[in-house]
């Protein structure tokens, strides 16, 4: 079987490297198991929680803001556990261990043993990103560990120079395309890295067109669905760099920081000068200039912070050996009273931000602002209990031909889970795929409870209620104000194109 050329680089042939750490490693990732479900109930579903809940049973080749992958894991997650939070969010927890699990392996493929492999996972398991990521089941989710198994995959295929680990690249790739179709911007940075890096035999070799046909077979239905749709996906992505695209441009060195943790910065600085500096570790500098790559494409397009993560993991295990050096150099008793130090305020900022472990009503301030995902768990049956006592002032006989309108796929979601209990019926909306489960039978022509705000196709509209959480939570839905509206200006048909939003 043919490679890319002779066998290994830099004096680190396939056979040289450290053996796994099972023990500590399983220890680090079966902890953050632990942590993560002990964890999983303490608020409730989130809103993305929610619109996948009601994607995934509605199965499809895509979604108009997504591959079907995480609709179809919810799916699976609250057949096989429950329709809880901690249910659907066991997928979660498995990813955060297995992306634990990933990170030990991309440090011993650069050559750390034992020590730096259960470093490099106890830095990832506690760091910020993952906890907020792991708590809770959303593409980035599934994102983050494709792509630093992708990551992995790449080292494993320059370290060795086989080029059959194009075929395991191309299935992973196959998998995170199911899931979110982001993973492109990868490629495309790796592929103008890899003979930046000096590493362009790697794209020549027969390998590579058949891992492009492994993907290729993967994700066909999904291209389908896609074409057939008027590809969707590029309108969506289009409308996030339109309206976060200056934010995202000022935040994203600071966010670069923050992200993982500012504890962490010294680790993946020193996996970047690690990788730049040794002679030994030059076929693996495709890593530190795809992360630079990737950061200026992000800043070029207004691209969310957060899409460089998966790379700073891959650093971060990379700088697992110097920053064990560093502790281990001179009269190290200082240095490691000031690293326990700085770990345990990084651990203890990581759950604050990341986890449910406050009351909500403390939630406000500093936890808010940089993790607004916690808000956005809160208050959902309350939510619906605000929905139906407005509900309640459509007369009993005109209720039959009302109808709930969301402004979008949380609130709808919050309605389809919750709803149910309250007595209300299904919700519609024109937000994201809702519009394509749309529109109202067309002998709804009564009046329209609308919930946010009321497009001007609702007629005679009067705000009849306001929602409050009641933990006085500034999440995205305190204070959403609720309408009985007499009708709609047209039929529902006529109208629902003019309701669908992608943002």
């Amino acid at each position: 079987m043919g490679g890319m050329g002779a066998g290994g680089q830099a004096g680190t042939p396939a056979g040289a490297l450290p053996r796994f750490a099972p023990t500590p490693v399983t220890l680090i990732a079966a902890l953050q198991v632990v942590v993560l479900t002990a964890m999983s109930g303490r608020y409730g579903f989130h809103r993305d929680e929610l619109y996948f809940l009601v994607a995934g049973d509605r199965p499809d080749w895509g979604y108009v803001d997504q591959p079907p992958l995480t609709p179809l894991l919810a799916e699976v997650a609250t057949t096989l556990f429950g329709e809880t939070p901690v249910g659907l969010r066991v997928v979660a927890t498995l990813a955060g261990a297995a992306t634990v699990v990933v990170a030990a392996l991309v440090a011993r493929e650069l050559g750390g043993a034992w020590r730096a492999q259960a470093f490099a996972a106890g830095m990832i398991a506690a760091s910020t990103f993952v906890l907020v990521v792991t708590h809770m089941l959303s593409t980035t989710t599934v994102d983050m560990l494709m792509w630093t198994v992708i990551g992995l995959l790449t080292l494993r295929l320059l370290r060795t120079g086989d080029g059959r680990w194009w075929l395991a690249i191309g299935a992973a790739a196959g998998v995170a395309l199911a899931n979110k179709w982001l993973v492109l911007l990868l490629f495309a940075v790796l592929a103008v890295a890899l003979p930046l890096a000096g590493q362009a035999r790697a794209l020549r070799t027969g390998w590579l067109p058949a891992g492009i046909a492994v993907a290729a077979v993967l994700v066909a239905p999904l291209v389908v669905w896609q074409a057939t749709n008027d590809f969707p996906m590029l309108t969506v992505a289009g409308g996030i760099s339109a309206d976060d695209g200056a934010e995202n441009r000022l935040m994203f060195v600071p966010l670069q920081l923050a992200y993982l943790s500012p504890v962490l910065v010294p680790v993946w600085l020193a996996g970047f000068l690690r990788i730049w500096r040794d002679p030994g570790l030059r076929w693996a500098r495709v890593l530190p200039i795809g992360y630079l790559l990737l950061c200026g494409v992000l800043l070029l397009l207004g691209g969310k912070p957060y899409y460089a993560i998966p790379l700073l993991i891959l650093l971060t295990a990379a700088g697992a050996g110097p920053a064990l050096a560093w502790l281990d150099a001179g009269r190290y008793a200082a240095r490691r009273a000031l690293a326990g130090g700085l770990a345990v305020a990084g651990i203890t900022m990581s759950a604050l931000i990341a986890l449910p472990v406050l009351p909500p009503g403390s939630l406000n301030g500093p936890i808010l602002a940089l993790n607004k995902e916690q808000g956005e768990q809160v208050g959902w049956s309350r939510f619906a209990a605000t929905v139906s006592a407005a509900w309640r002032r459509v007369p009993p006989r005109e209720r039959a031909t009302a109808v709930i309108f969301t402004s979008n796929y949380g609130q709808a979601g919050a309605l389809e889970q919750h709803g149910p209990v309250f007595g209300l019926p299904r919700p519609y909306s024109g937000h994201m795929s809702y519009a394509d489960w749309g529109p109202p039978p067309h002998d709804r022509t009564g009046k329209v409870l609308a919930v946010g705000a009321t497009p001007p196709q609702f007629t005679g509209c009067e705000v009849v209620a306001v929602h409050d959480n009641g933990f006085g939570l500034d999440n995205d839905e305190q204070g959403t104000p609720i309408s009985l509206c007499t009708g709609t200006t047209a039929p529902w048909s006529r109208i629902w194109p003019l309701l669908r939003h992608f943002y």
